[in-house]
């Protein structure tokens, strides 16, 4: 189904004329090149990898090549939009269309070379700079997992190989015990932060099954979105973290929002089935919050 204009349930400020299902597609096509490009161009000493918020906070020669090659194919095929990259692209644009990229989610995986990496590359109206933004179309590609997740909005989400020749529908979790449940989460690259997040995970590990920590948020969020993780939650996360995995997640027929149930945030993002996210709103909606 490929929806075109501001009609789309729940989402204004879609520019009439634009086709969703046609940015999902742009998407895909761009986060599959940049994701082959980094795994192909992958140098074999990452070691003098700079750093950004921490001396943990990794930043690779391939994470700013790899959002040049994003920014590159995305203005080359819609050179009206703008962009926001999390390596510092920035260009405003006139289309009302603004690409959320991050060119490597999960920068530590990719440099120890372990597969829980991708590329995430979203379509998104509103204003960035405030609360009112929503994606309308995008795609996670993790190239060692083999896998891509998409989706549009009012589409439906769909996961597949990097060739695009198998695509299956997506659809979150219905776990509704919340001590069965697998949760993924991950940790902030501050000291200060990662000892409050270790404190609360002493109260969320005991209520559910199992805590997973793969290294990328995209990722997590794709696993909520296909049933492999039951729920996730995470703080600090940034529009380029969060973007595509949420709209993979709510098309898949999930969940995702704050930790008191407001608009996921660097205070807190929550993804789950629809049994499941309330009872992990009330666990979370009590914790102190470190950000």
């Amino acid at each position: 189904m490929t929806c075109g204009t501001a009609s789309v349930v729940g989402v204004t400020g879609i520019p009439t004329g634009v086709s969703l299902g046609e940015l999902e597609a742009l998407a895909v096509t761009a986060a599959v090149e940049a994701a082959r490009h980094v795994t192909a161009r992958r140098p074999p000493d990452l070691a003098t990898a700079a750093t950004k918020t921490s001396d943990t906070d990794v930043v690779t020669v391939m994470d700013t090549a790899a959002e040049r090659l994003l920014r590159t194919r995305l203005l080359e095929a819609r050179p009206d939009d703008a962009i926001l990259g999390e390596e510092g692209s920035r260009s405003p644009g006139s289309s009302g269309i603004t690409w959320v990229v991050d060119p490597i989610d999960g920068t530590v995986n990719y440099l120890y070379g372990l597969p829980g990496y991708a590329v995430s590359v979203a379509a998104v109206v509103g204003d960035l700079q405030g609360a009112h933004w929503h994606p309308v179309a995008g795609a996670v590609c993790a190239p060692l997992l083999g896998r891509v997740w998409a989706a549009h909005r009012a589409g439906g989400a769909w996961t597949g190989d990097l060739d695009g020749a198998t695509r299956t529908a997506l659809s979150v979790s219905r776990a509704t015990l919340l001590g069965q449940a697998l949760v993924g989460t991950g940790f902030s690259y501050r000291p200060e932060v990662r000892a409050h997040q270790a404190r609360l995970l002493t109260r969320v590990l005991p209520a559910v099954r199992d805590i997973r920590r793969m290294g990328s948020a995209a990722v997590d969020l794709c696993l909520v979105a296909q049933g492999g993780l039951d729920a996730f939650y995470e703080q600090e996360l940034n529009p380029w973290d969060l973007a595509a995995g949420w709209l993979v997640v709510t098309e898949a027929g999930g969940l995702v929002t704050g930790w008191s149930g407001g608009r996921p945030g660097p205070a807190g993002v929550l993804a789950g089935g629809p049994d499941l996210h309330p009872q992990l709103i009330r666990l979370l909606a009590a914790a102190p919050r470190a950000v």
